[in-house]
């Protein structure tokens, strides 16, 4: 192949392994209960995954569609992808088949990697081959076909431009869109999360799997596998914190990725005080805010440990970062941050007109730099929606103080209209947090033939506590304005959950309607 003289090449970041292999070829690469693969076994299933793949037609520019709860093998496959120059396409695990197909049509995938587990799944139409990861009725065993593997196809020759992961939003509204992420965009954003989420990383760090490997989690593994140090994989299927705390100590894990929802219920486990948990250095929050209430008590519990970032799928995570040293339990200065703007990328809060904001005023968040996506799939109505002055429009409000800090306010789609009055949950649910027996809030507006919209807030409480609706009403009455008084309460034992652990308020929505409907709420 003929380099042009100003190429855009760049590494492909199947490199990561083998490069690894070489030079750390006996230090484990990835742990998963009693299975231990080092690097140079872990380089080795990667090019026979590969070598699989090109075997059933696979090639560059092709996507890979997966669907499969955290295994070495989800690791693998996408390493596999990578190093053909085709795009991994990894889908949720807990996502319904219905769920799989629009991934599979909207992709265009050749081949379907399969967890035996899901048989159903398997069914979708569209991928011309699929494999299974573990024995199944439907395909052959992915480790199977590995073992009958005989050469190794070269690392791809990539541009920074080319695709590497189809990367599927959340789909907080209608279908979800799928973000380009590129070889050069993510290898930015490898070298930006060891800056500002876990500086000073190295081979002699560990790192803990507290999310799927399919959305930030991922993102996490390419970073740690940058240095060289081992990935820990959980067994249990289900989130366990006996085993999440039990693996801290066992292999004296450094640092470990989660979200906000998963992070309250390790710290409030009662594990948390039966293994040591001294050895860790960086545990890192993203995916949705931390409530103020919920932060303060990580901190007594674990230290000064915990990092925020903000961002989304489109931008890989990397638009603000809260460091460890920023975080404080008693500082009530930046209460309601989410940091300032990330290493080399661009922040700014703009008004409707695209115009700057000035300090504390609040606008859309916005972003430009290397960590932006190269936009979506297919989707050039959403594409043209979501850039403006070359700055991706993140569809989050919030605001900036003068020392560059942001603060959001809550996505534009949370925010309701009651009387003429904009109303931003957000503010509410820190408020309500701050009651001693609530442990979830979620606040939003639903119609109402007076007010246009009216707000419903909907409480979990903490075990054992017994709290009316009346009491938190009161709770509230002297701390926000009386417009922004939630007119209905309801008091429910779980607040529902998204596939990735993170509270989902189309979720909360369409569970109040079916209680309302069945004169249950």
């Amino acid at each position: 192949m003929t380099i042009p003289p100003f190429s855009t090449r760049t590494m492909n970041l199947a490199h990561f392994p083998e490069q690894q292999a070489r030079r750390l070829k006996d230090q484990p690469a990835v742990i998963w209960g009693d299975k231990v693969w080092d690097w140079a076994a872990f380089d080795a299933r990667v090019k026979a995954m590969a070598a699989v793949f090109a075997d059933h037609g696979v090639s560059k520019g092709d996507r890979v569609l997966v669907q499969s709860r955290n295994c070495n093998q989800m690791i693998e496959s996408m390493y596999a992808c990578f190093r053909l120059g085709a795009a991994w396409v990894p889908a949720n695990f807990r996502g319904a088949p219905d769920d799989l197909a629009w991934m599979a049509e909207l992709s265009g995938a050749k081949l379907l990697l399969c967890d035996a587990a899901f048989p159903e799944h398997a069914k979708v139409k569209g991928p011309e081959k699929i494999i299974a990861i573990g024995d199944a009725d439907f395909a052959p065993s992915i480790d199977t076909l590995m073992g009958e593997v005989t050469s190794t196809p070269p690392l791809a020759v990539v541009d920074r431009d080319d695709l590497a992961w189809l990367f599927f939003t959340s789909g907080t509204s209608g279908r979800p869109k799928a973000a380009m992420l590129t070889q050069g965009q993510l290898g930015f954003v490898i070298n930006n999360h060891l800056c500002d989420l876990v500086p000073g990383a190295t081979k002699a760090d560990a790192s803990l799997v507290v999310a799927p490997l399919s959305h930030g989690a991922g993102m996490h593994h390419l970073m740690i596998a940058a240095k060289g140090a081992p990935t820990i994989l959980p067994t249990s299927p289900q989130l366990d914190t006996e085993e999440i705390w039990r693996l801290v100590e066992t292999y004296g894990v450094t640092n470990m990725f989660t979200v906000p929802t998963i992070l309250k219920r390790m710290v409030e486990a009662p594990e948390v005080s039966q293994f040591d948990h001294s050895t860790l250095k960086h545990v890192i929050y993203a995916g949705a805010p931390m409530y103020r209430a919920d932060q303060i008590r990580a901190l007594e519990t674990l230290g000064p440990v915990i990092v925020q970032y903000f961002g989304l799928g489109e931008v890989t995570g990397a638009i603000t970062v809260f460091p460890t040293e920023d975080h404080s339990a008693t500082d009530h200065s930046r209460d309601g941050t989410c940091g300032y703007p990330r290493t080399g990328m661009q922040v700014e809060i703009q008004a409707e007109d695209g115009t700057p904001c000035a300090p504390n005023v609040t606008g859309e968040i916005c972003v430009t730099g290397p960590a932006v996506f190269a936009g979506y799939w297919q989707n050039p109505k959403a594409n043209a929606e979501s850039f403006r002055n070359g700055m991706f429009r993140t569809g989050d409000l919030g605001h900036m103080d003068p020392d560059g800090y942001v603060y959001i306010t809550g996505r534009a789609s949370d925010m309701y209209i009651s009387g003429g009055s904009n109303i931003y949950p957000r503010e509410i649910e820190e408020k309500l947090l701050t009651h001693p027996s609530v442990s979830e809030v979620a606040i939003f507006g639903i119609p109402d033939d007076t007010w246009g919209e009216i707000g419903v807030a909907v409480v979990a409480l903490e075990i054992d506590e017994n709290v009316q609706a009346a009491e938190l009403e009161a709770f509230l009455k002297d701390k926000i304005a009386s417009y922004k008084m939630p007119r209905q309460f309801h008091i429910w034992d779980e607040i529902p959950k998204s596939g990735y652990g993170k509270m989902a308020k189309r979720l909360v929505r369409a569970e109040l309607e079916r209680r309302q409907s069945g004169g249950l709420a």
